[in-house]
């Protein structure tokens, strides 16, 4: 799949979109790759997840906590599994384990609160099932957070706002709630490291 990121549409601080963007680019330019596609959200319980190599952040590592942050990942027989994250510092795309390694990291050094959950939702359903009205961004008194995008928002015949059942950790219809033990024997590369 030849996607650059250069042709993706983004917003910084709406993950969620962008992924659905790009979700819906690969469906329409590589429908065939359309199976081994899924959009990862992460997050967990307390809604605080370390990640690094993350261009928002300050520091040298690239670390920042979100409340919950979308990935894209291809699987494939000939390139195992690439992620796409738009907000990384790290190559786009990325080789999944060089992805774990340097921006989702092992949790030994995590204290359980910051433990990361990964919904893995197929990039066919998650085109069809997903909506956001973006209230999600807005503050107490109506202002925004950060600047919306300027396309209108993600909705579905059924749905205008379900993003908090994509977010919220707890098992629903919307694909499958994995811990960071079962998202990697999932989507690790055999054989490299």
């Amino acid at each position: 799949m030849d996607i650059k990121k250069q042709d993706c549409t983004y917003t910084s601080c709406y993950c969620e979109e962008n992924v659905w963007f790009l979700c819906n680019t690969v469906q329409n330019k590589h429908p065939d790759d359309i199976h081994g596609c899924f959009c990862i959200f992460i997050s967990n319980e307390r809604r605080a997840i370390p990640l690094w190599r993350q261009r928002a952040s300050k520091r040298e590592d690239g670390q920042v906590v979100w409340d919950y942050h979308v990935i894209f990942l291809h699987q494939s027989s000939n390139f195992g599994t690439v992620v796409y994250d738009l907000d990384t510092t790290l190559p786009f795309p990325c080789d999944f384990n060089k992805y774990y390694e340097e921006s989702i990291k092992d949790e030994k050094c995590l204290r359980k609160e910051y433990h990361r959950k990964f919904r893995v939702i197929p990039g066919a359903e998650f085109l069809k099932t997903f909506a956001s009205d973006r209230s999600h961004m807005l503050t107490q008194d109506g202002r925004w957070m950060s600047p919306p995008p300027v396309y209108p928002p993600i909705k579905t015949e059924e749905n205008s706002n379900n993003i908090q059942e994509f977010i919220s950790m707890e098992k629903n219809n919307h694909g499958v709630v994995l811990s960071l033990e079962e998202f990697l024997e999932k989507f690790t590369n055999s054989g490299r490291t």
